[in-house]
């Protein structure tokens, strides 16, 4: 186990930030379609929340992966996380035919969001600027 233990935080980090990094950069470069999506969910400021959203999931993202602040990184992504779950995957409030897919988006992202929680309560692990030495 000491082998998962070395390199499991390094990979635990570079898979959740698969999912932010490449959203942010899709949302940033897709600005105006970004904006078009949130507006259709019925979301208040879509322009403010699109610009959260890249600022979240590229930046923070971003900071995840290399770990730094991760812990702090990781509790804004987790919080972004369940947030999005309520805003875009409200299973309980749509119509029968979107329910199943968006009920699995759903409790995924709240796994997602669960996996986050051990990074905030536990550090990014080695390899991680965060624990670069200071001389």
């Amino acid at each position: 186990m000491a082998i998962v233990e070395k390199f499991g935080p390094l990979l635990g980090r570079v898979l959740m930030a698969l999912l932010f990094v490449p959203a942010g950069v899709s949302k940033l470069t897709g600005f105006a379609g970004t904006v078009g999506y949130i507006k259709s969910v019925g979301l208040p400021l879509p322009e403010v929340g699109a610009a959260i959203a890249v600022i979240v999931e590229l930046g923070v993202g971003l900071a995840l992966l290399v770990g730094y602040k991760a812990r702090y990184a990781a509790l804004v992504l987790a919080l972004f996380t369940v947030a999005a779950a309520i805003g875009f995957h409200n299973f309980w409030a749509m119509e029968e035919a979107k329910v199943m897919i968006n009920r699995i988006q759903f409790f995924k992202n709240l796994s997602i969001a669960g996996g986050l929680l051990f990074i905030a309560a536990y550090g990014a692990g080695p390899f991680a600027l965060d624990n670069r030495t200071k001389d």
